[in-house]
Order: structure tokens, then C-alpha cells, then sequence
């Protein structure tokens, strides 16, 4: 499995980041493998991509590369930002260079949904032991008490406490479940990832966690819809008139095209001017 080259840093120039791409499958590559090289989850590559195999795409097929973002709205502009819809992590530099660096993202699956709040890094883990909580023993039974620092062990390398005591950010032994439901409700990184941002992260960093499926923004005379996840199109075009209304930008579009974008949830950046 390759690791991903290309954990994306951009300046911040308005609420628009990166650029669309595209790959030429090779030979024996699957969606998920492509999607870890350009730092993508398999939820996002295979959003942008639904009429093709996730596992044996053709060799020569041009897959579309999701690597272009209007950033989620927070309260505040700094520190880590998390959306849980498009399952992904913002980093907001603290220093003047005012850049934000964007890493894909596990969450929790349903039952067990990642929190929605704002919270605080209070504590940072090199090789963390799992204390395996008494609600997933009773699940799995065969589940020791506590998981030693390994390859067997769900955390990963590297972990970030955070202000709520149920919930780090940490790396993961299966990369794979980036980019999917997949966990407790903890966020999950690939292994790459979290070493980076473990880096990147001092204590005391605040962390917000927001769960917004349409994101709009305004690019000179264009409109701009982002819509992710897995609610039904009536209900996200409701959501995406909303967002819009709020951005004064509901008298510029198309409401057939934001439907449409709506009904086909592809992750993509989508013109809906009218």
C-alpha cells in the first residue's frame, strides 16, 4: 500500500483551497490505494468517482482526484477544524504564514457519532496504550483490558487527547477505514498523517467540530457548491438554500443545478450560477 505524498498545505486565499486533478489508473491499483498516494479517504474517491470499481478499475481510466475545498464555516479560524460530513481535518497555521494544512479523516460510525463542540488538545501521546473501554469489551469480549503499543493496537503511533475525555485524534492500524464511519468516535488518520500532525500540534490547540454537508462559497461571478455525505437530496437542497441565503449568495444560482449537485453528493466543487 502506498503512503500518501501529498498531505496538502495552501495558503489562505479566501474560503476556496486547492485544485482538482485526475489519475490514470495503472495496472492492479485500486481506489483506495490511490486515494491514500494523494492523502484522499475512500469515501471521498469513490463519491467522485461512482461509475467506477472501487477495487478493480480499468487500467488507462482517468479517475477524478477531490483535492479542491471551500473551507467549513467555524466560529473561529484557527487551530484544528474538523467537518464530519466530508470526513476531513483543517489545520490552521498560528504563526503569520497563514496557511492551512487539510488531512482526511475516519469517524465514528452510526450509533457511536464523533461530537459536534468545540474542545481543547490537553494532552499529546507518543505510542499510546488503549484502555479499552468497558462499552466495546461487551462487544468483543476477547478484547484485553488494555491494548500495548504495537501493530495490533487501533491507535496508531501517535495520539491527541483531547478536553473531552472520550475523544483523541489518533492514528490508525487500519488504513483502510480513512475516509469511512469507522470507528468509536474517535477521528482516525492515516498512519502518515498523524505523525505529521502530531508535529504540527501543540497542547492547548483548540479543536472544533462542526458536521456541515453543504459548503458554498463565491469565486469572482461564480457560485460554488460543495455537497458531501449521505442525507437525501430534498434534504440537503434544503440545507444548501440555507447556506446560501445566509452567504447572501441565493439570488446568483441555478436552483436545477443545486439540486442536481445535491442528488449526486460527489464531493466535488459544483458551479451552480445561474
Amino acid at each position: 500500500m502506498p503512503t500518501s505524498s501529498l498531505a496538502a498545505r495552501y495558503e489562505l486565499q479566501g474560503t476556496v483551497i486547492g485544485r482538482q486533478a485526475t489519475h490514470v489508473v495503472k495496472a492492479d491499483e485500486s481506489l483506495p490505494e490511490i486515494g491514500r498516494q494523494y492523502d484522499i479517504g475512500f469515501g471521498a474517491i469513490t463519491a467522485a468517482n461512482p461509475r467506477v470499481d472501487p477495487f478493480i478499475p480499468d487500467p488507462g481510466r482517468r479517475i477524478v482526484l477531490p483535492t479542491r475545498w471551500i473551507l467549513p464555516d467555524a466560529p473561529i479560524r484557527k487551530g484544528i477544524v474538523v467537518n464530519i460530513a466530508e470526513m476531513r481535518l483543517f489545520v490552521f497555521s498560528p504563526d503569520r504564514s497563514r496557511t492551512v494544512t487539510t488531512f482526511p479523516i475516519g469517524i465514528g460510525d452510526q450509533g457511536k457519532e464523533t461530537p459536534v463542540g468545540t474542545f481543547t488538545v490537553i494532552g499529546k501521546i507518543r505510542n499510546p496504550a488503549w484502555n479499552v473501554p468497558e462499552s466495546i469489551r461487551k462487544e468483543e469480549p476477547d478484547l484485553p483490558a488494555v491494548v500495548p503499543p504495537g501493530p495490533d493496537n487501533p491507535m496508531g503511533s501517535h495520539a491527541l487527547r483531547l478536553s473531552d475525555p472520550t475523544l483523541l485524534i489518533h492514528g490508525t492500524n487500519r488504513p483502510w477505514g480513512i475516509g469511512m464511519r469507522s470507528s468509536h468516535g474517535c477521528i482516525r488518520l492515516y498512519p502518515e498523517d498523524i505523525v505529521r500532525l502530531f508535529g504540527m500540534v501543540k497542547r492547548r490547540t483548540t479543536v472544533v467540530i462542526v458536521d456541515q454537508p453543504v459548503k458554498a462559497a463565491a469565486r469572482g461571478d461564480r457560485v460554488y457548491l460543495q455537497v458531501h455525505g449521505d442525507g437525501n437530496g430534498k434534504d440537503l437542497y434544503g440545507k444548501a438554500l440555507k447556506v446560501l441565503e445566509a452567504k447572501h449568495l441565493d439570488g446568483r444560482v441555478d436552483p436545477a443545478k443545486i439540486r442536481k449537485a445535491c442528488r449526486k453528493r460527489t464531493g466535488l466543487l459544483v458551479d451552480v450560477s445561474e
